[in-house]
């Protein structure tokens, strides 16, 4: 084992830290700083952009290469060899299952699809015109009051049962979500239909009309899923890490990660994508506002190219693009203006040298948003979607954590207020 380390001298003074320097398995070394604090102080690292938050096994990410891979697998092989429910196996085991562990694992999920009746009551609460994340954040938060049955986290099996629960009333509350927001009765989950399809079952069908679910729109759906499922430390994962540090329990870790997704520069990503397509309005627009997005003095900016992280191709949106083709042919939706102003841009920022240079390649919020749009999903269910195919990746952090030693976050701060002072008299 090697035994490098970083030697810190402060202002100059003799002796200095040693700190040790540790090497995972693919990635960066790292540089532990925990016995920092016995030497009175601690690192400053705003957005924790430079720190590594925890050990773990799951995602491995390299921006520069533009490579993501779960549990060693690369994205693009599971999105063409695998399904979501198999990733999502994968993700909270290790491995991926054998042939009879998939189908008892995808039996089980079927099995946790149902949600209580008393979860309509909670929605007949919320305001027609309500934020579905704002009902998501709730309702998930509230099946605590439901499986007493299995919220000891220090069981496994409890954990396990909780996942599987998670994991299978995702779908069911997100597409009750959309329901209650156009006025329309719940449709029960149909255990006879494959995740996606049930998913695309709830949220289209009717009592009065069997769903009609093209092939190739419920396997888009499951790429959504799929390519959502875990991106490594992100905001939104590290809420939920953060929260269960605290012992809380899987179902209000999972609402804080839907709460933190929430935000614009996480998961409404996509949504900004189509928000950003409806201000620029027609094709004819699209060089004034390329242009505007060219100028540094201007605020304008189009969202769904590059990436915080990937500063080269992001692997999912090439997985994306050509499903996009292929559900736009599916849906007839070629002419829609909006869509047309899409696959515009996107030939402009592959082509346009000011972006090929820059490597702001269209991104998986880009793709994304374009098929949800040609699906028929309102943008305001984008980030709801995107909760749903991440729980996969939350919950099996969430247990990586809970099954090995660890502390409670607790972050410091470089405190720049008033020293101590009186009260006046």
């Amino acid at each position: 084992m090697s035994e490098k380390k970083a030697h810190l001298t402060i202002d100059g003074k003799e002796g200095g830290i040693d700190l040790p320097i540790r090497s995972g398995t693919l990635g960066p070394d790292v540089v532990d700083v925990a016995s920092l604090t016995a030497n009175g102080m601690f690192t400053y690292d705003p957005g924790f952009v430079s720190t590594a938050s925890c050990e773990s096994k799951i995602t491995f990410i390299d921006g520069a290469k533009g490579v993501l891979l779960h549990r060693g697998y690369p994205i693009e092989q599971l999105a063409e060899k695998s399904d979501y429910l198999e990733t999502a196996y994968l993700l909270m085991n290790g491995e991926l299952p054998s042939a009879a562990e998939k189908d008892k694992y995808v039996n089980t999920i079927l099995n946790h699809t149902m949600v209580h009746e008393s979860i309509v009551n909670f929605f007949k609460g919320f305001r027609y015109d309500a934020h579905p994340m704002a009902m998501m954040c709730g309702v998930v938060g509230a099946l605590a009051s439901f499986y007493h049955d299995s919220l000891d986290i220090t069981d496994p099996e409890h954990r396990r049962i909780s996942a599987d629960r998670l994991i299978a009333k995702m779908p069911t509350l997100a597409a009750m979500c959309y329901k209650h927001s156009k006025g329309q009765p719940f449709m029960y989950p149909d255990n006879s239909l494959s995740y996606s399809e049930n998913f695309l079952h709830m949220m289209f069908g009717t009592p009065t009309q069997p769903s009609k679910i093209d092939p190739i729109v419920a396997k888009a759906m499951d790429i959504i899923f799929l390519l959502h499922a875990d991106h490594e430390q992100n905001a939104s994962t590290s809420t939920v890490r953060l929260a269960g540090s605290s012992g809380a329990n899987p179902f209000a870790c999972i609402s804080s990660g839907i709460a933190a997704l929430w935000g614009p520069a996480h998961g409404g990503a996509n949504e900004a994508v189509l928000n950003m397509l409806q201000e620029i309005g027609s094709v004819d627009r699209i060089g004034e506002y390329v242009k505007k997005a060219k100028d540094k003095n201007d605020p304008f900016r189009l969202m769904g190219f590059g990436h915080r992280v990937y500063k080269n191709f992001d692997p999912r949106s090439r997985v994306m693009q050509g499903i996009c083709d292929q559900v736009l042919g599916a849906m007839g939706a070629e002419n829609d203006p909006l869509l047309q102003i899409a696959k515009k841009l996107e030939q402009i920022a592959l082509e346009d040298e000011y972006f090929v240079e820059k490597k702001l390649y269209p991104n998986v919020d880009f793709y994304s948003g374009i098929i949800m749009k040609a699906i028929g999903i309102p943008t305001d269910m984008f980030t709801v979607i995107f909760a749903t195919g991440r729980t996969a990746g939350w919950i099996a952090h969430w247990n990586e954590m809970i099954s090995n030693p660890y502390k409670i976050g607790r972050p410091r701060q470089l405190y720049t207020g008033y020293e101590k002072r009186d009260y006046p008299a």
